[in-house]
């Protein structure tokens, strides 16, 4: 009943909002190894990982993600708290923000962004320390003080600043005991309290100060109040406010709190366990076993949770801490997608960044993760031969599991079923290191773009020397390796790296760079085999390509720093006397405008239909029609479940059209549905077959899968009557056609020309490839 008076009271607060839930489309590849608080209620225990939650119930040992796709903003976690009496879980950011989980199959997350939007708080203040519940008030401990929260109206009370005269310090938690108010603050300031009945806390003057120096955390337990200071120092606090010494840890103690008449307090290296009257019957310690540090730690009637960096949840015995159990969710190794890749059912993800001026310092030793089938296998740096800053993924287009990773410091490391069988450097193949005058002991072979063309072999570029373009293939062993002095006079100086490759239809290789903008090169030419696309006069925005994409139509759509360019004639790019790149012109309100004019792009992927996904660093998400005339879809943070409008790479798996969004906070998918062409119909089949009378035909739509490129699709009832038609240049998706077709994949949301959903029969689709004349029938049953 609570909450349903609460939603009622919701309509009169202006500065809250609940947020949507995206799980229709969307799915959520979060990294839950490093947990930054946990909390329990409801047979419940809560992990906050980075930017997700998640709950492990006791009894059934069910592990539930809340995410951005549940409706979480996908900022940076730092506190929760759960309410067993509200039944509800509190969530705190370090911006300030803060949200509410209600605890029921509503799934509703409550955005409340009072202090967010606080203006006399610095932003760098706002970071929420503590949640301390009382009373139905939920006290919030905070770099510049004290705020209330009414867990009853779902609103704000008054902010308490503490500090002499009333300024902002950093309080770090609070606690009621022996009707007052306890605040430990960090900074010098001491404990200070006031009467928890006083009308007039928000005067710093009802705040006394009980206590000098540098408290880290308050609780109470069995009646008694302990604290402890920066010291290490952990102390019992007496009623005439004296601090009487305990015990001295080996590390500042992190968290505190009380639970089942059980004392926890938590070190980076150790949590102890106490009793009523201050006996330890517990220790846990970080060592050989637990290769981590702890974060926090809560208990139920029988286990000990421990929040770790590293290895999510672990779980063990109270009374006898020997065993320990790692709970966490199926997931990514961290949330930082640097580079990711996808192919059927699978997808790669790397973690080893460098920047945009290609300088990979500090060295990243951080693995890769594969999902596959769903499943996530994350493989650390120990086994990927020491290859650092891994970044781009080629997947062997005739062997799924054999992949390319490129290091840009090590060279090529070739894996096989997420086993690492050989790193390629310039000890044992073709690549080469960089070469600096006078200090040859420096070593660093710098792999970045790479791709396979339509024979299996594969083409990689290196950074700073004088043969930039690799080609390997894997059946032969054989390397190859391409000078660009012509172009590039010196390698080492001229051009830093090399950002994505492309190969086209006449065998043409296409990447990027620093200095010298869009490459072009293809070995099999009689006279020019080189060319670049860069200067201002060949209406380049800037010389640094930051992502390349072929189209269909054999196109180079490129991104760069300060915008989009596309070359739309790349058979004449190395024959005419003058080439240059277009810009995408757009009506705004009637005004032409350039298309994402200034953007920084990070990414370009084209579907099956040849439609445009485009990422960028600051404005979301983008989803063009095939030309870039139309805008089909603009993700950003406020409409969709990305975490953040940094977008850093974007893959689609084409055989389901699931489009994976790596960001600097997580991994995202989203379930356009498309898929690619096929070369013929014989794999062609429709679903759900039948079509029952659960399944919303006119939002879900039946799906005729692994159709060809260039079809006419007729359905009809059993009785030959047209029902309706579409065809692949025409009746493309997201036009409002009953019957649309998006690259191998046609959706049909039930209705005839008349725009009336069918009756319940049997109905016949007609397909007929327009280019070799094939055809196929397909059967359907809808129940309705």
């Amino acid at each position: 009943m609570i909450k349903k008076i609460t939603r009622i009271l919701l309509l009169l607060l202006p500065i809250v909002a609940f947020s949507q839930d995206y799980s229709a489309q969307w799915q959520g590849h979060f990294s839950y190894y490093d947990i930054k608080d946990v909390s329990q209620g409801n047979g419940k225990i809560y992990a906050a990982a980075e930017n997700a939650i998640f709950s492990y119930d006791t009894e059934t040992n069910e592990i539930e993600t809340i995410t951005t796709v549940n409706g979480l903003s996908g900022e940076t976690i730092v506190a929760i708290h759960y309410s067993d009496v509200y039944e509800l879980l509190i969530v705190g950011y370090e911006n300030g923000l803060m949200e509410i989980v209600f605890d029921d199959s509503e799934e509703d997350v409550l955005t409340i962004v009072e202090i967010f939007e606080k203006p006399t708080i610095p932003p760098t203040d706002k970071y929420i320390n503590h949640f301390n519940e009382h009373d139905g008030l939920v006290y919030i401990s905070t770099e510049y003080g004290i705020s209330v929260y009414d867990l009853e109206r779902l609103e704000f009370g008054d902010t308490y600043y503490i500090g002499d005269q009333g300024t902002q310090i950093n309080v770090n938690q609070t606690v009621v005991y022996n009707d007052f108010i306890y605040a430990a603050c960090l900074g010098g300031s001491g404990i200070k309290r006031a009467p928890l009945n006083s009308n007039n806390l928000v005067n710093f003057e009802e705040w006394e100060r009980v206590a000098s120096g540098y408290f880290l955390v308050i609780g109470k337990n069995n009646d008694n109040l302990y604290t402890a200071k920066a010291n290490k120092t952990f102390y019992q606090f007496e009623d005439d406010n004296t601090l009487t010494e305990l015990v001295s840890y080996a590390d500042e103690p992190i968290d505190l709190r009380s639970i089942n008449n059980y004392l926890i307090v938590t070190t980076k290296n150790d949590v102890y366990v106490y009793d009523g009257d201050f006996i330890q019957i517990a220790q846990v310690s970080t060592g050989n076993i637990l290769d981590t540090e702890f974060t926090s730690a809560t208990i139920d009637t029988e286990y000990l949770y421990i929040g770790t960096t590293g290895l999510g949840l672990i779980k063990t015995p109270l009374l006898n801490p020997v065993t320990f159990d790692e709970i966490l969710p199926n997931g990514p190794l961290f949330n930082y997608a640097f580079s990711i890749k996808a192919s059927a059912n699978n997808l790669w993800v790397t973690y080893g960044d460098y920047d945009l001026s290609f300088n990979p310092y500090p060295y990243k030793q951080y693995g890769y993760s594969h999902l596959k089938n769903e499943e996530w296998r994350n493989i650390p740096f120990d086994s990927v031969l020491g290859a650092r800053d891994l970044n781009t993924i080629s997947v062997n287009p005739f062997a799924e599991n054999h992949v390319f990773i490129s290091s840009f410091q090590d060279g090529l490391l070739e894996v096989e079923d997420d086993i690492s069988v050989v790193l390629h450097d310039q000890t044992n193949s073709g690549l080469e290191s960089l070469v600096i005058p006078g200090n040859p002991s420096v070593v660093s072979v710098r792999q970045g773009g790479s791709n396979f063309d339509r024979n299996g072999v594969l083409w990689t570029t290196t950074g700073r020397v004088e043969r930039p373009l690799k080609s390997y293939d894997p059946s032969t062993g054989q390397w190859q390796s391409y000078d660009f002095s012509t172009l590039i006079q010196d390698g080492l100086n001229d051009e830093w790296g090399h950002e994505d490759l492309v190969v086209d239809s006449n065998g043409t290789k296409w990447f990027g760079g620093y200095n010298y903008g869009l490459i072009g090169y293809n070995e099999n030419n009689s006279s020019v085999k080189l060319r670049a696309l860069y200067t201002e006069e060949q209406n380049m925005p800037s010389p640094i390509i930051t992502a390349l994409a072929l189209d269909d139509r054999n196109q180079i759509w490129c991104g760069t720093d300060k915008g989009l360019r596309v070359l739309y004639n790349t058979t004449s790019f190395f024959t005419e006397a003058s080439v240059s790149a277009s810009q995408i012109i757009i009506l705004e309100d009637g005004v032409a405008e350039e298309l994402l004019f200034q953007q920084f792009i990070t990414d370009i992927e084209v579907d099956g239909s040849n439609n445009k996904w485009v990422s960028t660093l600051d404005s979301g998400l983008f989803y063009f029609s095939s030309d870039g005339q139309e805008t089909i879809y603009h993700f950003t943070t406020e409409n969709s479940a990305l975490p953040t409008n940094n977008v850093l790479d974007l893959s689609i798996d084409s055989a389901n059209g699931t489009v994976y969004i790596g960001t600097e906070k997580g991994i995202v998918s989203f379930k356009a549905g498309g898929s690619s062409a096929t070369e013929s119909l014989d794999a062609a089949y429709v679903y759900p077959n039948p079509v029952r009378p659960t399944f919303n035909i006119t939002e879900d739509k039946v799906k005729i899968k692994d159709i060809s490129d260039n079809v006419n699709i007729k359905i009809t009832d059993i009785e030959g009557n047209l029902v309706a038609e579409a065809e692949t240049r025409t009746n493309t998706r997201y036009k409002g056609y009953n019957l649309e077709i998006d690259g191998g994949t046609a959706f049909w949301n039930g209705k005839n020309l008349a725009n009336n959903v069918v009756a319940s029969g049997v109905y016949l689709i007609m397909l007929s490839d327009l280019d070799t004349l094939e055809t196929k029938v397909l059967k359907i049953m809808v129940v309705r």
